[in-house]
């Protein structure tokens, strides 16, 4: 058992110290993933690692009524969290470029810009949330891969799986991705 599992046990008896141990494990663990998403990122950018890891925090622990069954579930949720910080920011810029909000909005550090392309950004997340009913396992590893720029050792290790595994659920994910978004683009009216 991990020590932010052993953690977790222990937030959810209702322990107040353990809660104050576990931002410390958990932040640098999810400052790393950004770090790792923002390095595939075209230079000069203003996300920020750092930025992405606050909004992703507080989404996950902002009520502290969150309840996590061990280190998976919570790695999961911060996976999430960083998939619809990426998604809500993906619609406003799309919003924006279609003329909303023609009055100039001040720069703020939680306003996150990423170089993927909102179109693209927007068709994974509507061909995810399909694949999320016919393979859950393979949505999560998206998930992880994709909008948390996770490492298929850090995968494995956070669904408790075996790289090959993760691999396998990559592989045929990214093509089934592909395959559903061309023909949602080739075939606008029909759902992805």
């Amino acid at each position: 058992m991990s020590d932010v599992t052993r953690i977790l046990d222990r937030v959810q008896q209702g322990d107040p110290e353990a809660a104050r141990e576990l931002l410390p494990l958990v932040y640098e663990e999810l400052r790393k993933l950004a770090a790792m998403k923002m390095a595939q990122e075209k230079p000069g950018q203003t996300l920020q690692p750092t930025a992405l890891v606050h909004e992703a925090w507080l989404k996950i622990a902002g009520d502290g009524n969150e309840r996590f069954a061990n280190r998976r579930h919570f790695f999961k949720a911060a996976a999430s969290a960083m998939q619809q910080i990426l998604i809500d920011n993906a619609r406003r810029k799309q919003r924006l470029k279609h003329g909303a909000n023609q009055v100039g909005e001040e720069l703020h550090e939680s306003r996150i810009a990423v170089s993927v392309p909102t179109d693209e950004l927007l068709a994974v997340n509507d061909a995810l949330a399909v694949l999320k009913l016919q393979d859950p396992q393979a949505a999560e590893v998206i998930q992880m891969r994709y909008f948390a720029g996770m490492t298929v050792p850090e995968i494995a290790n956070a669904l408790d799986l075996a790289p090959r595994t993760v691999d396998r659920h990559w592989g045929f994910a990214r093509a089934w991705l592909k395959r559903t978004i061309r023909a949602s683009i080739s075939d606008p009216a029909r759902p992805a």
